[in-house]
Order: structure tokens, then C-alpha cells, then sequence
């Protein structure tokens, strides 16, 4: 018997009642108490959601990370500026990161405290993801902040962020999923990839200090950026990543792949960086096309990856979150569980095709 594991990456639209209370909240006129009330309910329904959509793994889609998936460890921080790196995306939009305006840094929410309320609220597996030690690093500002040093900064991130998996782990979370969306990005920013192997390096200081089992359950997620229907580096090819990635020691790899031009040149990179033991989940649903793919099609995809990674190592996701800021309303929540709908169907085509090739 074939069978493909299959995940969603992170965020799910957030609905409109929640959408407008965060505005509320950033305009003073909804308490704090009163927006984590919303959110603690919108989490509530996206569980269930995904649990009626026969999902076999869930999480809560990012209801309770204020402002955007990396947001919630700086969300209402004293010590934080809104305009940290400016990041450009593809339809001439752009984002701005928070900025540290003086120490220490300290995480204002932790991902554990978002994983047990989602666990209080399901039997079925839980999977959570949190953001990257090497994201986290670029709020530190480029000249550098009086008393409090660049590498103090980065003991504090990595300290924080080791604890913060910890807890996840301990608490019983299926897989823990680091958001490492800015690898891509690090190559617009620093081409001789330095940045990112800087990156890499940081990552691999906390996955060190955890056990081998503990590794197991512990992914890297990396994609070109979704926000407002368009990605930040999708123009920088896979060829300059995927080997540097692949040397983070983590169990899982999450790959956005179904955005991809021509996914073959990846792919068989990916089957040169292969390690025994890893699971690499290809991304076959893109959140930034607006139409829902069919479950036929997503069966072509996974059949494509099954040609250059052994299936016992092959799983599948949607290539990024569906709405990583939490005022994107580029995606509705109908269409982002139609296409995680059409995930679990494909998958489930791809795994009885695929038997009736293994048995051939």
C-alpha cells in the first residue's frame, strides 16, 4: 500500500470578522482581551474545518499570529519600529519587517502558546510552524543599537527560538515546521550567498542541540513569498538554493514547487541532495493562482515528483500559506480549503496510481 503524507504549510484566510477586528485593535478601538477572544474563535472554525475536509494532520492557520506569520513574536513589543527591510514583491507592492529599536529582544507571543490551545480543541495530529532564527535576525538594524550587540541579539533570537521548539515538541506536536521563506529572498538581498549560508548556519545551532527523534519531527519550509497573489523571489532559481539548503539538519524539507515554470530542474537537483531518512514534501497546490486545482491535476504533479524521489521519502503540501499577512484578502477562505480539498483527493489518486505501477 502507497501512502503519501500530506500537509498544509501555515496560514489560512483569516475571515472577515476577524480581519476587521484586527483593524479595530490597530486603530485603539477593540481591547486586546477582545481581539484574542476573535482569533481564539476563528481558530476554532479552521480546525474544524480542516478536520471536515479529512485532513490527517491539522493546525489552527495562523489565526492567533497577529499581523503576519512572523509577526507574533513582536506583535505589541515596546522595543519595535514597522519599518525594518523593505521587501518588493513581484506586482510592485511591498512589505516592510518590524525593526529592533533597542534591547534586548525579547518574543512578546511563543508558538507553543498558539499549539496548545490548537490541541485543546482536536484528537487528530497537530503540526506547528514558527518562524526561523535567520528571519528574526534581519530586525536587528544595520548600524547596529547602543548596549545591546549584534551577537547578544543573536544569543537572545537563538535561545528564544530553541526554547520555543522545545515546548512544541514536549507538548506533543506531530512535526514542528520552521517558516524559512526568506532563504530564496537572501539571494535577492546578497547574491554571493553568503547571507544564506549565514542563514543555513544559524538554523543548524538549534537543530543541533536536539536529538535525532526529535529532528524527525522537525521541518524547514522554504517558498518564493505569497502575499496579495504575488511571491518576492520567485525569479531566483532553485539551482542556487537547494544544495545550501539541504545541508540544514532537519528531518523534513517543505518545497514550494506547483509555482514552479518547469518543477523538472528542481526536482532532479532534489534528488541529488537527497540524505536517507529525509522526507521532502513537494509543494503541488499554488496559493498564489487564483483558480482551485483539480484533484487530476494534482495527481500529475505528485506522479511528476514520484519520478525523482523515492516514494518512501516523497510527501506533499501546498507550496506556501494562503494568506502569511494577516490583511490579505487576495485568497478567500472557500478557495483556500477548496484547494487544500483538492490536495487530499490528489493525493489519495496519486497513491492507487502509483500502487499500480509498483505492482507492474
Amino acid at each position: 500500500m502507497i501512502r503519501l503524507p500530506s500537509e498544509n504549510i501555515g496560514s489560512i484566510p483569516r475571515p472577515k470578522y476577524l480581519i476587521e477586528a484586527y483593524n479595530a485593535f490597530n486603530a485603539g478601538n477593540l481591547s486586546a482581551a477582545q481581539l484574542d477572544e476573535l482569533a481564539k474563535q476563528a481558530s476554532r472554525e479552521t480546525i474544524k474545518s480542516l478536520e471536515d475536509l479529512g485532513a490527517e494532520i491539522v493546525t489552527d492557520g495562523e489565526q492567533q499570529k497577529f499581523n503576519s506569520f512572523a509577526g507574533y513574536c513582536t506583535h505589541c513589543a515596546p522595543n519595535i519600529a514597522p519599518d525594518g527591510l523593505r521587501i518588493d514583491f513581484s506586482d510592485g507592492h511591498f512589505r516592510h519587517l518590524p525593526r529592533l529599536t533597542s534591547g534586548p529582544f525579547k518574543y512578546q507571543y511563543t508558538a507553543d502558546q498558539f499549539l496548545e490551545y490548537t490541541l485543546q480543541h482536536t484528537a487528530s495530529k497537530v503540526k506547528q510552524a514558527v518562524i526561523s532564527p535567520s528571519l528574526v535576525s534581519l530586525l536587528y538594524p544595520a548600524n547596529g543599537l547602543e548596549g545591546y550587540s549584534r551577537m547578544q541579539f543573536t544569543r537572545d533570537v537563538l535561545e528564544q527560538h530553541t526554547r520555543e521548539i522545545q515546548r512544541c515538541l514536549n507538548l506533543g506536536a506531530d512535526k514542528v515546521q520552521i517558516d524559512f521563506t526568506e532563504a530564496r529572498l537572501s539571494l535577492k538581498i546578497d547574491p554571493s550567498g553568503e547571507l544564506l549560508q549565514n542563514m543555513v548556519d544559524l538554523i543548524n545551532s538549534v537543530l543541533d542541540t536536539f536529538t535525532d527523534e526529535e529532528r524527525s519531527r522537525i521541518g524547514v519550509h522554504t517558498c518564493p513569498g505569497s502575499d496579495l497573489d504575488s511571491a518576492h523571489s520567485a525569479d531566483i532559481d532553485y539551482k542556487y538554493l537547494l544544495p545550501k539548503l539541504f545541508t540544514i539538519r532537519a528531518g523534513n524539507f517543505y518545497i514550494a514547487m506547483a509555482g514552479e515554470a518547469d518543477p523538472t530542474p528542481a526536482l532532479r537537483l532534489i534528488r541529488t541532495c537527497l540524505r536517507p531518512g529525509l522526507r521532502v514534501y513537494i509543494g503541488v497546490i499554488n496559493p498564489v493562482d487564483p483558480e482551485i486545482e483539480t484533484p487530476e491535476l494534482v495527481c500529475e504533479r505528485v506522479l511528476e515528483a514520484a519520478k525523482y524521489i523515492p516514494l518512501l521519502q516523497l510527501g506533499i503540501c501546498d507550496d506556501c500559506g494562503f494568506s502569511p499577512f494577516a490583511d490579505d484578502e487576495s485568497t478567500s477562505r472557500e478557495v483556500a480549503f477548496g484547494k487544500i480539498k483538492s490536495r487530499i483527493l490528489g493525493g489519495k489518486l496519486a497513491e492507487v496510481k502509483l500502487a499500480e505501477l509498483v505492482g507492474k
